[in-house]
């Protein structure tokens, strides 16, 4: 059972006071050459899409865990995660001397500024209000009256709610200090509360499985998120801001920012939920087919599958005005060059979309790493390797990096431009169109591995 303590009218500034870490005597944290010395930093987290957890190949990952992993090898140290359940426990364990930082989503206010020292802004965010489109649909602050609100407890949410309390008294809300923001989301989906706060990246990945969740007002403007760690570690942060100004000027920060939240740019309630539907409907039919191809290939059996969703939604007998056809939508040539003697037989489309998309990632130069291959890849499939290989040369003439996705999806739009495709060999090319195709299958595959669990 949650351990819930409700807000009440008069009641905020006492619990601010009586409740702030900044009552409790913060413990000596290791000092930055204390922290080389033992060669381990020390780094508190929490297990959440948008920070830290174990990915699809059973390593971790993460946004955050990406990016205290290059500033640990910039140190010449390892790391060790300690993962939190909350914001509040997070918080608890810098102020314990538990870990040497925090990173973990943690929004920079002047209350926690005050206790703490941060690490320079990563990524800005803006709090908003949560609710499902069935259930209520605030249009003001005023409307939250008389609301069923619960958020995480010692957030940056709670901050927030505080401000407005002032000129809203009768605001009210609960705060639990045992679910995090996204376990309150799959209450506001079910029901059980009315609406939740959250910040916007969590939000964009989280209406992606709960497509029925909508965020109809935000409640701040846009906040910054940094690391966090004890307000005595002036040297520890200073070594921070050293590494981070290399590391955003290397584009690193940019290329991290693509990786996790590339493909969030738009979204389509209905597309989505028709999707998650048809996963249960339409896909089962094909599921051992797009596996059996994808290990074939050496391709993600997921993405394999994402794809050809894009390409026909999965109909087996889906055809185009431009003559490509069948679940992976096949060209004539390109299917006689597979091997497809019939692109409407599903088993014979899949195998050949994944051998053909096999094919053009090994044709890919070796100094495109993954994940950028199999991005540039995909662009291929949809654009054609021709106009790819235009969009990277165009790249270099840009001063962008031809081996990188995230350019490569802000030139290739370029593709259309009569300014530059008369230049090109190849001419022109819809090339807004791949950009689309690659950021939606990223977004199909996705939702399937989390439907699928």
């Amino acid at each position: 059972m949650n351990r819930v303590r409700d807000v009440l009218p008069g009641a905020c500034l006492i619990f601010a006071v009586a409740c702030s870490p900044s009552n409790q005597a913060q413990k000596p944290s290791r000092s930055l050459a204390k922290i080389e010395e033992s060669g381990t930093l020390v780094v508190l987290t929490r297990n959440a899409p948008t920070t830290w957890y174990i990915g699809r190949d059973e390593e971790p990952t993460g946004p955050e865990h990406d990016m205290v992993e290059a500033f640990a090898a910039h140190l010449g140290v390892k790391v060790e995660y300690k993962t939190k359940e909350t914001i509040k426990a997070i918080i608890e364990g810098v102020e314990s001397g538990e870990g040497d930082l925090a990173a973990g989503g943690l929004t920079i206010t002047e209350e926690r500024t005050s206790k703490f020292r941060f690490g320079p802004p990563y990524q800005e965010v803006t709090q908003q209000v949560v609710c499902r489109r069935d259930n209520v649909q605030p249009e003001d602050i005023g409307d939250l009256i008389g609301l069923k609100i619960q958020v995480i407890a010692a957030s940056s949410y709670t901050e927030r709610l505080r401000e407005l309390k002032e000129k809203y008294p009768k605001l009210a809300w609960t705060e639990t200090d045992e679910k995090d923001t996204e376990q309150l989301l799959h209450d506001v989906w079910r029901r059980k509360i009315d609406c939740t706060i959250a910040d916007s990246n969590i939000v964009d990945i989280n209406r992606r499985y709960f497509p029925e969740l909508i965020a109809p007002l935000n409640l701040s403007k846009a906040e910054s998120l940094g690391w966090m760690m004890s307000y005595e570690r002036g040297d520890l942060q200073n070594a921070i801001e050293d590494w981070f100004g290399d590391y955003r000027e290397s584009g690193q920060l940019a290329q991290l920012q693509e990786k996790y939240y590339g493909f969030f740019e738009v979204f389509d309630y209905v597309d989505i939920r028709k999707y998650i539907r048809r996963i249960d409907t339409r896909f089962p039919p094909y599921r051992s087919y797009f596996k059996q191809a994808a290990a074939k290939y050496k391709l993600p059996y997921t993405l394999l599958a994402a794809q050809g969703y894009q390409e026909s939604h999965w109909q087996a007998n889906a055809s185009s005005p431009t003559g490509v056809r069948g679940i992976m939508m096949l060209t004539q040539p390109t299917a006689r060059a597979m091997g497809v003697t019939n692109r409407l037989d599903p088993k014979q489309s899949i195998f050949g979309g994944a051998k053909y998309l096999a094919r053009i990632r090994g044709r890919l130069p070796e100094e495109v790493k993954e994940p950028d291959r199999t991005w540039l890849a995909l662009a291929a499939y949809n654009v054609g390797h021709a106009h790819l290989r235009d969009a990277q040369q165009l790249a270099l003439t840009q001063g962008r990096n031809p081996n990188l996705w995230s350019d490569i999806n802000e030139i290739l739009p370029l593709l259309s431009d009569k300014r530059y495709y008369t230049k090109l060999e190849y001419g022109y090319a819809r090339g807004t169109e791949p950009v689309r195709y690659v950021q939606r299958i990223r977004e199909y595959r996705l939702v399937l591995e989390k439907k699928l669990k």
